[in-house]
């Protein structure tokens, strides 16, 4: 049984009701779920992909980065037809170095902070 789908606000996208979070795949760092297998988390892709889900949710920060590598590993072993769209978003800066702090916003271009 596949998840119905609905029209995406006034766009012609029509996403499923569930989609697939990627924020633990992330693995461990300041905000994640601690360590995780890159190929545990890209058979749950292909996984939920099989079952009807067209949607993943992600964002550069998941993992500073991490999350994105694996969304786009497991897209590479799915056909191009087959895809799910991908969601994510932006703002955030993390630092590598830095992996257990605190992300900081990154002001708006030609917005003084201060």
């Amino acid at each position: 049984m596949k998840p119905e789908q609905r029209q995406l606000g006034t766009t012609d996208l029509r996403i499923s009701t569930v989609g697939f979070g990627a924020w633990a795949i992330g693995g461990e760092w300041a905000h994640g779920w601690g360590p995780q297998d890159d190929a545990t988390s890209i058979a749950a892709i292909r996984h939920a992909v099989e079952l009807g889900v067209n949607w993943i949710d992600t964002a550069a920060v998941y993992g500073i980065g991490h999350s994105e590598e694996v969304v786009g590993r497991a897209l590479g072993e799915i056909p191009a037809s087959d895809r799910p769209h991908i969601f994510t978003k932006a703002g955030v800066v993390p630092d590598p170095g830095r992996p257990f702090q605190e992300p900081v916003s990154q002001p708006e271009a030609g917005v003084d902070p201060a």
